[in-house]
């Protein structure tokens, strides 16, 4: 790298911080200097105005009763973030309460599963500190616009924590339910997919089976689109395809997806799950139903919309 000056550096550290959501260690590896002097640089361009952060209140508190709404959905816990007009801001919103979940949850010598979303890529980077425990990727590579690599979300997992690392080498979804078999037995992903059977705490988005709401509807044709809707499919969580009562949808997709299983999700002690907006309320409900979420992380919106669902339900009743 030429040489820059100072004030140079601590622009470019405050970018690659507060802009590209880069991690202290990660930009101290890229610098060739230590985590702590990241942050006592950061410090440094706050205060010489050099990095100027405003916070802007998007509004009244938060006024969901998170507890309630934890008991009317049967979940243990239940984080509401703000809901904002800016996308990007949305996804990082959730991203630090997924982040804050995960480091709350965590234990030395867990086995910690992560799927991938746009959102849980964002988390990860918001993650600072792991007890040491194995991280095991959860599904296959999908990559999309504005997206991360789902092998650099582990490998960056891994070395927060320092533990051991099983990624996926394979896509989340293959041309053909041979092409999957074949992969699977392949010893690397073989290896994966089994640590799924023995999670301790696992981490995974939510979507809804529609258009614009699951990173996998926008990558797959609309044959196969099409199948699910046919087969009843309204949720996708790890490319797995969920109808409204909470049963897996045996699609044609579910043969060509390389990713955990809802039977894994099931069996899994503790399962941490995101989604955002209202519109993947009955997503939501669905892998409810299907029993695979222990800790929700939603948006205001989103956590209107279940708890309307809850109290019309009470009603009916």
């Amino acid at each position: 790298m030429p040489d820059i000056s100072h004030e140079e550096l601590l622009a470019r550290i405050g970018r690659a911080y507060y802009l590209e959501s880069q991690s202290k260690v990660e930009i101290a590896d890229e610098h060739g200097i230590s985590r702590f002097q990241v942050a006592r640089f950061l410090d440094e361009a706050r205060a010489a105005g050099i990095v100027h952060i405003e916070i802007r209140m998007p509004g009244a508190p938060v006024t969901i009763d998170t507890e309630a709404l934890a008991a009317t959905l049967g979940l243990r816990r239940v984080v509401v973030v703000k809901t904002v007009d800016d996308e990007f801001q949305q996804r990082d919103l959730q991203a630090h309460a997924v982040a804050e979940e995960l480091m709350r949850e965590a234990r030395t010598g867990m086995s910690v599963g992560i799927s991938w979303s746009r959102t849980l890529d964002l988390a990860a980077r918001h993650v600072l500190e792991l007890p040491r425990c194995n991280i095991v990727q959860l599904a296959g590579a999908l990559p999309v616009p504005g997206g991360g690599n789902p092998l650099d979300l582990i490998q960056r997992l891994g070395r927060v924590g320092g533990g051991k690392t099983w990624p996926m080498w394979a896509p989340l979804v293959v041309d053909s339910a041979a092409t999957a078999s074949g992969l699977r037995r392949q010893p690397e992903i073989a290896d994966a997919m089994r640590k799924a059977d023995s999670l301790d705490l696992a981490v995974v988005a939510i979507g809804a089976w529609a258009p614009n709401l699951s990173t996998v509807w926008d990558r797959v044709d609309n044959a196969v689109r099409q199948d699910g809707i046919d087969q009843g499919a309204v949720a996708e969580c790890s490319g797995r395809l969920i109808a409204a009562d909470g049963t897996a949808v045996a699609a044609e997709l579910d043969a060509r997806v390389l990713s955990v299983t809802l039977e894994q999700l099931q069996r899994t002690p503790k399962v941490i799950a995101v989604a955002q907006g209202a519109v993947r309320a009955e997503a939501v409900r669905a892998c409810l139903g299907a029993g695979i979420i222990h800790t929700l992380v939603v948006d205001e919106s989103l956590a209107h919309a279940l708890q309307a669902a809850g109290d019309n339900d009470v009603v009916s009743a």
